[in-house]
């Protein structure tokens, strides 16, 4: 065995916060970042950290609005994600038919069978007509310029988003967005593969429905002053394209660069082998981490697995440690009560101080 050893003093104990909800919760952090900067501390001394790539949502938004810059550290920022813009890319579409960009990302995503030497020819088409590739696409379905197989394809895709569009006219944001997730086939087409990659990105788009219910509930208040000099239409019909706007918005803004000095987000199968003077663990909660699979492998490895995960991540702190749990957490657009992760409970009481 190893002798464990150290040459500092004794440290700060840990810090416990049980949050409300996931808002509370990435409130809490930024707010403690923002006093860690009042004091002199750098941004790059910084790290939140988080069992699945989909809790970093939340803090993003969080560090956005309070014009923080940071970095996911070994990832994607969440709207950068390849499953999310497709799913925002079915969203740009429904919204506008005319988003030839759109249009290109998703008709052959999940895979209907168009290829292409298919695809070719209807660019070709519709920049020799100097039109959207939309409208070309009803054109040469009507007179018949498509092989049989492609035009049946073609013809399924147009289908699809016509019939998203009647269904979901007058769902709220959140709504919508399960049914494009559904419908569309996204989400079966990822949770086939059963893979931890497949796993990762099914949970990104669980936090996209989550997302756009916060969206619905709350707006957003870096557009609400962006708008504010813009006469811009406000209404109920146009809560998409406000999302869509918002989504533009926080993929654009706070991704700082290597160089550049900025928070730390990672996951925490990332966060090996670094560290950090102030730490945030986040999401600690049964279902989260441990991660509800390894809760369901009665063997018990991987929940073992899940604890030295812990180990690592509450070890990246060098001086101050905080971790987070919420009372409830929305699911799926839906808000549900969340249960304390059982490490917390093995951390001795004699280390730790709660917050809240």
């Amino acid at each position: 065995g190893k002798e464990l050893w150290t040459e500092d003093i004794d440290g700060e104990p840990l810090q416990i916060y049980r949050a409300f909800n996931e808002i509370d919760e990435s409130q809490y952090v930024v707010s403690q970042i923002e006093k860690w900067l009042e004091n002199g501390g750098k941004r790059s001394e910084i790290a939140i950290l988080y069992r699945s790539n989909a809790q970093s949502q939340p803090h993003e938004y969080e560090l956005v609005k309070r014009g923080i810059p940071y970095r996911v550290y070994g990832g994607l920022r969440f709207y950068e994600r390849a499953e999310i813009k497709d799913a925002l890319a079915y969203m740009r579409l429904l919204n506008n038919r005319e988003d030839d960009s759109a249009f290109e990302r998703i008709i052959n995503i999940p895979t209907r069978g168009i290829g292409q030497r298919t695809l070719e020819m209807l660019r070709d088409t519709a920049r020799n007509r100097d039109q959207s590739l939309w409208q070309t696409c009803l054109e040469m379905l009507e007179h018949k310029q498509f092989s049989a197989r492609a035009g049946n394809s073609v013809q399924a895709f147009i289908n699809l988003i016509e019939e998203l569009a009647s269904t979901t006219k007058r769902s709220s944001l959140a709504e919508q967005v399960v049914a494009i997730i559904k419908t569309s086939g996204l989400k079966a087409f990822h949770a086939r593969e059963n893979t931890e990659r497949s796993q990762a990105r099914v949970e990104n788009l669980d936090e996209l429905v989550n997302a756009a219910k916060r969206f619905d509930d709350e707006g957003d208040p870096l557009l609400a002053m962006i708008q504010e000099n813009n006469d811009s239409n406000e209404g109920e019909e146009n809560t998409m394209a406000e999302f869509l706007a918002h989504a533009a918005l926080e993929a654009g803004e706070g991704q700082a660069e290597e160089w550049e000095e900025c928070v730390q987000l990672m996951s925490l199968h990332s966060a090996k082998g670094l560290e950090f003077e102030l730490v945030f663990l986040t999401g600690m909660e049964q279902g989260l981490f441990p991660h509800k699979n390894a809760l369901q492998d009665y063997v018990g490895g991987r929940l073992e697995e899940e604890r030295r995960l812990c180990y690592v991540g509450i070890t990246r702190a060098r001086q101050y440690l905080h971790l987070s749990h919420a009372e409830s957490r929305t699911i799926y657009g839906r808000s549900e009560l969340a249960r304390a992760s059982q490490f917390l409970t093995e951390i001795p009481a004699s280390l730790v101080s709660e917050v809240r």
